[in-house]
């Protein structure tokens, strides 16, 4: 099997892990906003009620939990074409 088949066999599913990513990562860093700030909505960057602190943990956690559900979520999807293909995708 040619290098190019298996690259192209990630780009689709790449693609929608990547979404899914998104939204599993919204979903968690709502809820361990909402644990850890006992505040049901994490800050807006223009929320005026909301120090910079608030603003820039809540960013700053937010940025950490998506990082790592993509890589998970990349990952995942890798080694799935690997099976697939039998080649990981560059």
């Amino acid at each position: 099997m040619s290098r190019g088949i298996g690259k192209a066999a990630y780009k689709p599913v790449g693609v929608l892990m990547g979404i899914a990513a998104g939204v599993v990562a919204g979903a968690v860093f709502r809820q361990v906003w909402r644990v850890t700030a006992g505040d049901g909505e994490a800050p807006n960057a223009t929320d005026e009620d909301r120090g910079w602190g608030e603003i820039l943990a809540a960013a700053a956690l937010q940025g950490a939990i998506f990082a790592v559900v993509r890589a998970a979520v990349d990952r995942g999807g890798a080694v799935g074409v690997r099976r697939l293909t039998g080649r990981w995708p560059d």
